[in-house]
C-alpha cells in the first residue's frame, strides 16, 4: 500500500459516533468494494482494516481475468483503487485489528487493540490465509526459505532454484512469474493433473523454465539456517527422493480467518462462515463476504460481488432500524 495511507485515517480530532451504523472487518477487496457500496448508500462505514491489509488480492503480481482490465491489473495496484473509490464515499479507515466480538447484544461489540466499538450492523470480511503443508521442518524455515507470496520474496531468489507446491490457478501463475527470476522453478502436486484454467496450465508447461512434479508430497524441507532441500515421496509408488531448492513457495489452500466468530457465528465444517444468498449469517445484522464465506471460487472478482451485495443488504437492515424508531 502507498506511503500516504496513513492520511486516510479518521483524523485526531474526529470524534466517532457513539454506535456506527456499520462496521466492516477486513481491508482487502471484498471489504473495500463493501464499504464504497454503503458509502454511496449514504452509511458510512467504518472499516477495520486488521493486518492484512490487500488480502489476497495484494499478492498476486498480475490479475487478467479480472473484468475490464483486459491487459491485467497488478493485484496491489486494484486494492489500492477500490480503497481510493471507498473514501471517496465516505468510508473511514482505522488501522486496527478486531481481537473479540459480542454478537448476543444490541448494539454489537467489537473489541479492539484499541478500544471497544459499538455497531448497529457488521460485514466480515477476513478472508482467508494460506494454509501450511505441516511437512516436517516447514514451521523452522518460515521467513527463511518458505514463502506464502511469490510476488512478496521472489526477487530474493534470483539465479536460484525453487520449488513450487500446488496445482490451481495460483500455484502455476506465481510459479510462471518466480520463473522470470529464478534459474528453475520445480511445481509440485499431489495429484496427476492441475486444477487450474486450461490456459494456465498450458503456459506453465510451454515454460522452458518449469519442471512439472505430478503424484508427489513433500515430507520434509530440510536446511541448515535456510532451506537447501526437499524430501519428496511419490503417492502412488512410495518412493523417495531429495530435490535441491533454495526456496520454497506454498499454493495449497486457504483457511478461513474466522476463529474469532467460533461461537458467534454459525460456521460449517471448513471453518466458513455460513450465509445466505443475501450474504446474511446466523445473526441477524451481521453479513460476511469474500473468502472468509467461501471456499469454491476463489476469485477477485467474487469477493468484490460479494462485498456489494453484503453492503446493500447491510444498508437495507440499518435503514429497516431507523424506520423503527
Amino acid at each position: 500500500m502507498s506511503g500516504d495511507m496513513q492520511e486516510m485515517e479518521m483524523e485526531q480530532g474526529d470524534e466517532a459516533p457513539a454506535v456506527e451504523d456499520l462496521v466492516i472487518i477486513g481491508g482487502g477487496v471484498a471489504g473495500f468494494t463493501a464499504a464504497m457500496y454503503a458509502g454511496r448508500a449514504a452509511v458510512k462505514p467504518l472499516v477495520i482494516l486488521g493486518n492484512a491489509l490487500g488480502g489476497q488480492a495484494a499478492m498476486t503480481e498480475s490479475m487478467e481475468n479480472y473484468p475490464g482490465f483486459p491487459e491485467g491489473i497488478g493485484g496491489v495496484d486494484l486494492t489500492e483503487a477500490v480503497q481510493q473509490q471507498a473514501i471517496k464515499y465516505g468510508a473511514r479507515l482505522e488501522y486496527d485489528t478486531v481481537e473479540s466480538v459480542d454478537f448476543t447484544v444490541r448494539p454489537f461489540v467489537l473489541n479492539t487493540s484499541s478500544r471497544p466499538i459499538q455497531a448497529r450492523a457488521v460485514i466480515v470480511a477476513t478472508g482467508a490465509a494460506p494454509r501450511r503443508l505441516n511437512a516436517a521442518g516447514e514451521r523452522k524455515f518460515i521467513g527463511r526459505g518458505v514463502s506464502f507470496c511469490a510476488t512478496c520474496d521472489g526477487y530474493f531468489y534470483r539465479g536460484k532454484v525453487v520449488a513450487v507446491i500446488g496445482g490451481g490457478n495460483s500455484a502455476l501463475e506465481e510459479g510462471m512469474y518466480l520463473a522470470r527470476l529464478a534459474d528453475k522453478v520445480y511445481v509440485i502436486h499431489r495429484r496427476d493433473a492441475f486444477r487450474a484454467d486450461r490456459l494456465v496450465q498450458k503456459r506453465a508447461l510451454n515454460n522452458p523454465k518449469m519442471d512439472i512434479i505430478y503424484n508427489t508430497v513433500v515430507d520434509e524441507i530440510r536446511g541448515d539456517e535456510h532451506v537447501e532441500g526437499l524430501l519428496l515421496r511419490n503417492v502412488l509408488t512410495g518412493e523417495v527422493r531429495e530435490l535441491k531448492a533454495d526456496g520454497v513457495f506454498e499454493y495449497v489452500g486457504l483457511t478461513p480467518a474466522t476463529a474469532l466468530f467460533a461461537g458467534q457465528l454459525a460456521l460449517d465444517e471448513a471453518g466458513y462462515i455460513i450465509t445466505d444468498r443475501h450474504q446474511r449469517t446466523s445473526v441477524e445484522g451481521v453479513f460476511a463476504a469474500g473468502d472468509v464465506q467461501s471456499p469454491f471460487y476463489r476469485q477477485v472478482v467474487i469477493a468484490a460481488g460479494t462485498g456489494a451485495a453484503a453492503a446493500i443488504a447491510a444498508a437495507h437492515y440499518v435503514d429497516s432500524l431507523a424506520a423503527d424508531l
